[in-house]
Order: C-alpha cells, then sequence, then structure tokens
C-alpha cells in the first residue's frame, strides 16, 4: 500500500469538473488498497496568479503526520508546481487564457492590460514548460486536445489517460421527451448555443432541461424568455447528486457541445447512464470521445446543424436507444482499475 496525495488546485467555494475528478480518483486509489488524500492548493485571480504558484512550490508534499507520502498526482495549475521525487501530473489543463483562449481573452484587454497580461503570459509559459518537463516524473494528459496544446513545446513528452465516470450509481430507466444538458453556464459552455437551436423551425416541440450555476445564468434564462422558449426550456440550478443521476435516467439524450472543452466528464457519465451524446465538431474532448452516429451524433457549432442532430434523436427513439447501448459499452472501457494502474506504475 501506497500513500498518496492527490493535489489540484481551485478557487475558493468553487466547484467543477476538476474537483469531481480529484475526488473519483482519490476513491479508486483507495479502492486499489492505497492511502490516498486529495491536497487542494490555491488558484487566484488574475495578477496573483504568480503567488498561487509559488504557494504550491512552497507546499511539502512528502511528508505528512510525521509519515512519508510514497507518490503525488498532480492535475491542473498550478498544482503540478509542487515538489515530490515520485511525481505524476495528470493534467486536466494549463490556465488556458494564456494558451487557446489568449486570442479571445486579450481583444478584451485595454493596450496597457494586454501589455500586463502578455508579460504576465509569457511568465506562465516558461513556468509551466519547466515544471512539465523538469518538475514532474511522467506526464498523462486527459484528452488529445490538452496534448495538442502542448504541442508548443516539442520535448514535452505526454500520454493520453482518458477518465472513466466517477463511480456513481448510475442507471437507464427511459428514453424520454426531453434533452438533457448539465455544465457549469459559463460562454465557453455554449448553452446558448442548444438554446437557439430550439429556437429554429427544426428544434420547434423539443424540450430541454439545462442544469447548472455560473454568470450565464441570468442571460440565458433572458434569452429563453425573449425566443418564447419558456413552456419547453427550464434552469433548475444546481443539482443535487439524485437529481443530476434521474435526469441522465430518464433524458432521451444528452446535449454538451462545448467549445474546446478539455475532457467533459458529462460525456462519459452519460455513456454510463446509456445515453447517446450531441456534441459538436470543435467541442475538444466529448468529440474524441463520440463517434457521430455510433454513440452520439457530432454536428458543426451552428443553431441550425445542432437543431437537426437534436430531431434525428427526438424522431427516432430506436436510434437513441441504438446508440445509447453503444455508448455504454465505449464508458465501460474506461476503468479506474486501468487508470490506476497507470499513474502508480511510474518509477
Amino acid at each position: 500500500m501506497s500513500r498518496i496525495a492527490v493535489v489540484t488546485s481551485s478557487p475558493p467555494m468553487a466547484e467543477g469538473g476538476h474537483m469531481v475528478i480529484a475526488r473519483a480518483l482519490v476513491q479508486a486509489l483507495r479502492d486499489a488498497g492505497h492511502d490516498a488524500h486529495p491536497v487542494i492548493t490555491p488558484q487566484n485571480r488574475f495578477g496573483h496568479q504568480a503567488s498561487a504558484y509559488v504557494a504550491t512550490w512552497l507546499t511539502d508534499v512528502t511528508v505528512s503526520d510525521g509519515h512519508p507520502i510514497d507518490q503525488v498526482i498532480s492535475l491542473r495549475y498550478p498544482s503540478y508546481a509542487v515538489r515530490h521525487p515520485r511525481h505524476v501530473c495528470w493534467l486536466n489543463h494549463t490556465m488556458r487564457e494564456y494558451y487557446d483562449l489568449w486570442p479571445r481573452f486579450s481583444v478584451m484587454l485595454s493596450p496597457q492590460g494586454r501589455l500586463k497580461e502578455r508579460v504576465r503570459r509569457s511568465l506562465i509559459h516558461r513556468a509551466d514548460r519547466h515544471l512539465l518537463t523538469r518538475n514532474v516524473t511522467r506526464l498523462f494528459v486527459q484528452s488529445r486536445t490538452i496534448q495538442d496544446r502542448l504541442r508548443i513545446w516539442p520535448e514535452l513528452q505526454s500520454t493520453v489517460l482518458y477518465p472513466p465516470a466517477p463511480q456513481r450509481p448510475y442507471r437507464c430507466e427511459a428514453y424520454g421527451d426531453y434533452i438533457f444538458m448539465v455544465s457549469r453556464l459559463t460562454a465557453l459552455k455554449r448553452a446558448d448555443l442548444l438554446i437557439q437551436a430550439l429556437a429554429t423551425a427544426e428544434g420547434a416541440g423539443i424540450k430541454a432541461v439545462i442544469a447548472g450555476e455560473g454568470e450565464e445564468q441570468d442571460r440565458l434564462r433572458k434569452l429563453i424568455e425573449r425566443l418564447g422558449l419558456g413552456p419547453r426550456v427550464s434552469l433548475p440550478g444546481r443539482l443535487t447528486e439524485p437529481e443530476l443521476l434521474q435526469h441522465l435516467a430518464r433524458c432521451r439524450a444528452v446535449c454538451f457541445a462545448p467549445s474546446q472543452e478539455d475532457y467533459g466528464f458529462v460525456t462519459v457519465e452519460a455513456f454510463a447512464s446509456s445515453k447517446a451524446v450531441i456534441t459538436c465538431r470543435d467541442s475538444g474532448g466529448p468529440a474524441e470521445l463520440v463517434q457521430d452516429g455510433i454513440q452520439g451524433l457530432v454536428c458543426e457549432p451552428a443553431a441550425a446543424s445542432l437543431a437537426t442532430a437534436l430531431r434525428q434523436v427526438m424522431d427516432d427513439r430506436a436510434l437513441a436507444e441504438r446508440m445509447g447501448a453503444q455508448a455504454l459499452t465505449a464508458g465501460a472501457q474506461l476503468s479506474w482499475d486501468h487508470t490506476v494502474r497507470h499513474l502508480t506504475s511510474v518509477n
């Protein structure tokens, strides 16, 4: 049995997929016989990122309560700044505003702000390059999308290791009369694309439940009202785990069409519930897992294209069931036993 620290970062009072992954990994390690515990390091707001990196660098993860820690598994930035002789990084993502989101992020800044952030971006790149090449024993990434972002450093070698669904009692009870989406409601998750698709002629009559919280929630509610979709689209907010599992069990299919998502646990959660996933070609991680017409549908990131895909599964229940069965089979190929063996076999 090894003592393992699972290190991730999180803003204060925040919840997201990164914490779901961390908790699921801790549980899987414990199930495999390891003494595993989470360690949460800070993730500070813009202008204070350096302090988060320094604080993480100074966090002692070699000893706990007088006993040595045998291994560290770090996840998202800047948790991989911790130092340990047996340090495996299973990367969720780096700070995306300084990588793939830089064009979108920088255009919103003033000239002075852009100059400051360009300097910070350069420093973060240097720190990440050093940490991911010299501070970790081995680097795994959670999708090819993440791997592609790191190709700016040819010397950085990584292995794709997809996370399985969390160990929850997923089930399939029915193929109901609505589309389900669950996510943090931020611009990158593109819940507005689903709403706009439902407002098209092709999307007429289709119902949807869009669950989650975030800064887009009020805007989405106003968009639903403006498009006259109130009777068909609900925003229930944050769900409890039983409520989440109930929707996954009873929806017709899951729509998850974000922009260049790192991975997206929603996809494998839908798979574990025997539900097809409708996503977009530019959705990143979900589009890696969903084969068009097999475990779901992959469409163009446009309201009309998404509406056509939604109409297919809503008009053809047998199709939704067939793709749901294929999704369950595909999801079962991702196992926590396999994941733990890879993450703990590094010398």
